[in-house]
This record gives structure tokens, sequence and C-alpha cells, in this order.
């Protein structure tokens, strides 16, 4: 049983009517319109959103699209922030929840959640560093121009330099902001200081004509057939120029800092050594979990399913025939083994072979789902400048068709996770976070401001819904004849639970970096986890919620329970906070055995 988080527990009440029949419906036409104007209103602040989402039409899409904006290094951007979710919070009280149809009070609920956790993460933004290898500011906007920001005909293209020639201000923005920040005793730990150095310097190693915001763009604007060659010349050489005579030099500003913060910085890892760590630690743990479970529960609660896995393992390890030493120890035996040679390069065959199981993957769910993307899917490779720190990861199809969903697969070797590519495409693709993402844009009975995540990802849902997904393939007989591509599922489970001792470690417990690596992760990502803090708890305590509330299904609905139909309202119903889930599935429970 996962408690529910203080931030909520006023929503909550707000959907235990949410299956009820609605007494008056007069308020309704009142609610969409406030919710959608509200949205909306939000959703300009943020112009990278608005462009991801494509969510505004015409003349004032095509505005956002020239813009970029870092509303967390912005004072007057964030003050406003706080403003309107203080507006949207009070107009919310006005509805009765009786007036509301069940799907209005499930998005009361959720806007109610989302707007208090904005108000309480805009406390804690400081606690987050400006520039960091994972999702700091110079990441976040080259990621953003090179893969989402669209290149479909030559206005894109003009949008697209526009935008480049921003990129230098902002970055000299959150040099201040940075500066600001360590005044206050906000300074990244050196191996995080290192790691973003090592980045900067990947990206300051290529010539201006063929670095990634230049090559992104030539690749792409190939394809634009509305576009005359010249006119694609000339948006090459203009971006060419910028990169060189603006983005170069400020990303070496930005070296320069860190560099200096090197000096000065400790090996100390977790928040707990900052100002008001704990407490922003807490906050971080309910922004990404969304339940008050605290940092000691959540840390035990990982140590009991880091045993219960690991014991399984042991069992299949042991039928492959390796028996000496400790799980970890056999397991990466297992994984040297499967290892491809180095000649030729392997990685081809691999993103081919991540692409089969894809395709397999989508012929295998149609037993299980009858809801599934219209959106296609499609595997690439991680690209070159943030491959080395990069996790795999899934970007959302653009809901007007023009892009695909991406798995995302960092391989920058030489070593490769042979054994778990079957569980990464399964978590990442189908039935992971495609189905769950791409279903969640195109279903019309979600609004749209949940559709386009305008509010946030809901981390726990939608990763618990990744991990769901690999704990599914296995149920459903996925991996038959294949003990190695399942010891790969349970090596990522194990992964998931070690995140929760970890996290918590770091940021509570006051573990050394070493004591993170010692446990069993990976360097790389104990340093995610470092300045992502919270987020890879998000993981399993979504899976265990979603095991946890199908359990509670088939147990009332014993012979008539359909997985078809759970998965059908879980997707209906959308990237929600846990408690709102486990609300709407009783729901569903209750009205299953008043027809039975």
């Amino acid at each position: 049983m996962i408690a529910l988080p203080t931030p909520v527990r006023v929503a909550f009440s707000l959907l235990v009517l949410a299956f009820a029949p609605v007494r008056a419906a007069t308020a309704t036409g009142d609610f969409d319109q406030f919710v959608e104007t509200f949205a909306a209103d939000w959703m300009r602040a943020n112009p990278a959103s608005a462009t991801a989402s494509q969510y505004f039409d015409g003349d004032e899409q095509d505005t956002l699209d020239r813009q970029l904006t870092a509303a967390d290094i912005d004072a007057a951007a964030r003050q406003l922030r706080v403003e309107r979710a203080q507006a949207g919070l009070a107009r919310l009280k006005t509805f009765a929840p009786a007036a509301l149809t069940p799907s209005q009070r499930v998005s009361h609920a959720v806007l109610t959640w989302r707007l208090q956790d904005a108000l309480q993460v805009n406390e804690f933004t400081d606690h987050r560093f400006v520039f960091e290898q994972f999702d700091g500011l110079q990441v976040g906007l080259i990621n953003f121009l090179s893969q989402s920001h669209p290149i479909r005909h030559a206005r894109d293209v003009e949008n697209y330099v526009v935008r480049l020639s921003q990129v230098a201000r902002l970055i000299d923005d959150g040099i201040a902001e940075a500066k600001a920040r360590a005044d206050r005793g906000i300074i990244p730990p050196k191996f995080i200081l290192k790691s973003t150095i090592d980045g900067l310097d990947r990206f300051l190693a290529p010539e201006p004509g063929e670095n990634v915001l230049v090559a992104s763009l030539m690749e792409r604007a190939a394809g634009v057939t509305t576009l005359t060659p010249d006119a694609r010349s000339a948006a090459v050489a203009t971006a060419t120029n910028l990169v060189h005579e603006e983005i170069r030099p400020a990303f070496e500003r930005i070296r320069r800092l860190l560099a200096a913060q090197m000096e000065t910085a400790t090996d100390d890892a977790g928040l707990w050594r900052l100002p008001r760590g704990g407490a922003a630690y807490a906050a971080a743990l309910r922004t990404n979990t969304t339940t008050d479970l605290t940092p000691e529960q959540v840390h035990e609660l990982g140590r009991q399913e880091v045993a219960r896995i690991e014991n399984k393992m042991d069992g299949l390890l042991r039928q492959l025939g390796y028996t000496e030493g400790t799980v970890l120890a056999r397991y990466q035996k297992l994984d040297a083994d499967a290892q491809p040679p180095a000649e030729p390069d392997p990685r081809p065959a691999m993103i081919a072979r991540f692409d089969e199981i894809l395709r397999d993957a989508e012929k295998r769910a149609a037993s299980v789902f009858d809801l599934r993307p219209k959106a296609p899917v499609v595997v690439k490779r991680e690209p070159l400048f943030t491959e080395k720190s990069a996790a795999a990861h899934y970007s959302f199809p653009a809901p007007d068709g023009t892009r695909p969903g991406v798995f995302w697969v960092p391989l920058p070797g030489p070593v490769f996770r042979m054994l778990y590519m079957r569980t990464l495409t399964y978590h990442e693709g189908v039935p992971g976070h495609h189905f769950q993402v791409a279903l969640q844009q195109e279903l019309p009975e979600i609004p749209r401001f949940r559709q386009r995540r305008v509010f946030g990802l809901e981390s726990a849902f939608a990763e618990g819904w990744g991990l769901y997904a690999e704990q599914l393939a296995v149920e459903l007989g996925w991996y038959e004849g294949d003990l190695r591509g399942q010891l790969g599922q349970l090596d990522g489970e194990l992964f998931r639970a070690r995140r929760l001792v970890v996290d918590t470690g770091l940021h509570a417990m006051k573990w050394t970096r070493q004591q993170a690596i010692d446990y069993g992760i990976a360097a790389s990502e104990v340093e995610r986890y470092v300045v992502m803090p919270g987020q890879a708890c998000s993981y399993k305590i979504g899976q265990l919620k979603l095991l946890e509330v199908r359990a509670k299904a088939q147990r009332a609905l014993g012979a008539k329970f359909s997985l078809k139909e759970f998965h059908n309202v879980v997707l209906r119903t959308g990237a929600v906070p846990l408690e709102i889930l486990e609300t709407v599935i009783d729901a569903w429970i209750a009205s299953e055995k008043a027809r039975l």
C-alpha cells in the first residue's frame, strides 16, 4: 500500500464521486472553458513545450516557434508561474464536484495536484543545478533544437535560425543564475562539474560547420521540398556563423565558470549537503513518486525488492551454469560472454535488432491491447553529443503526424548491454512508453491539457507503466526459450530496485558516489541521480502501484477480470498521480461488479 501524498489530499476528495451520476451539469461548460484557457496561458509561457506538442495553430504557434525561454532561471517568469498557479487553485475551488462529469472530476483532481506541486517545486528551484550533464540548460537547448524543433517547411527553417540567435543570451542568463546560486551555496559536486565539462568539450570539439546544431539542420532541411537549394545553403551558412560567433563562445563561458567552481567544489553528492537539503529531497520524492513515502521507507522498500529479484536471478543463472560468485558478478560474466566482436562496428546491427524486437512486440501486443496508437514508433541512435551520458529514452510523436515516436538508444561502447535489448525495447517502445504516451495524445476523451502534458509528465505513472510493460512481457511468455533475455529483464528490474536504495542513500543518508557504485550502479547512473533527485524512484514505485491495483481488480472480479479491459481503463485515464489512478480503478471495479 502506498500512502497518499499530503499535497493532494484536498484534491482527492473530489474524486470520490468520480463515477457517480452527474446531478447538475450547468458548470461543465464553464469548467472546460476555464481549463482550456488556463492551460493555454500556461503553455504560452513555455514556447519550447508549445512547439514540441504543437499546442496552438496558425500565427500564434508560429510566433512561439520563434521563441526560446528558460523559466527556471528567469525570476520574473518564476513569479508569474507562482501567481498563475495560485489563481488556478483558487478558481478550481469554485467548481462543485457534483456539477462535473466523471472525466472532468479526474481533470480537476489532476490539475489541483499539479498546481500544488508547482508551488512546491518552485520553492526548491534553486536546488537544481543550472548546468549539468543530463538535463542542464545547455543540454536541453541543444536537444530541443536538434531533435524537437520541427523542420517541415521553409518557415520552420527560418524559425530554427531565429531560435539559434537566442541561444547565447539564454546561456549567459544561465551563467548569471548559476553564479547567484553558487553565492547561496548551491554548487554541483566536483565529479558532476567534471562530467559536465567533458560534455561541453565534446560539443566544442567539431568545427562550427560540423556542430550538432548545424548538422541537424542540414540533415533535416535536405528533405524539405519547398526550400530552394539557395535558401537551404543560406540558412546553413547563417547557422554556422551563429555557432562560430555566438554559441561556441557562450559554451566556452560555461566551461570557464565550471572550471572555476571546480576549485572550491567537494565530492559530497547528495542534497543533504545543501541549505534546506532535506526538505528539498522530500519535495523531489513527492513530485516524482506522487506519494508521501519517506526516504527511509523508500530505502527499505528498495532493499526488499533487491533481495527478491536477486533470488530469482540466482535460480536462472544456475540453470545456465553460472554458479560461482555474487548474483551481480555472475550476471556481469554472462553479459561479458554475450558481447559482440569489436569489428565490424556492432552498432548498426544492434539498431537493426532493436527494430526487429520492436516490430515483433507490436504483433504480440495485439493479444492484450485493444487500444494501440496510430502514430508509428522508430528506433534511433542517440546523438554523439549526449551519447556518453544519456540514458535510453522515448520522445513523443508530433500530434500533427510529422514526427513519429522515437526510441533513442545510446550506444557509446565499447561494452554493450546485449542481454537488456529486449526489455529496454518493451519499456521505451511497445507496449511501454509509445503505447502510453502516444495514446494519451490521440484519445479524444482525454482533455487537451493532459494529452499534451502541459503540467508535467507524471513520472510515477509513465515510468511505472514502462516498467510494468517489461514485467508484462515476462508474464505473457515473450521470453519463452530465452533465459538470457529473461535475466536481462530481471537485471533491469533489479536496477530499478537498486535505484530506490541508491537515490535515497545519496540524498538522505550521506552516501558517497563510490558507495553507490559499489552497490551495483554504474558511475554515469549515479551521477544522474545526483542531478535529478527522486526521479529514479518513480519507476519502481509506479510499477508496484500498477501491479497492486491490477491484483486488486483480479481478486474482486475473479473469472470476469479482463486484462485487455484493465489496460483500456489505465490507458484511457492517461498519466495521473498514482492515488488518482487507484481511485479510477476502484470505480471501474465497482462498475464491473454491478454488472455481474
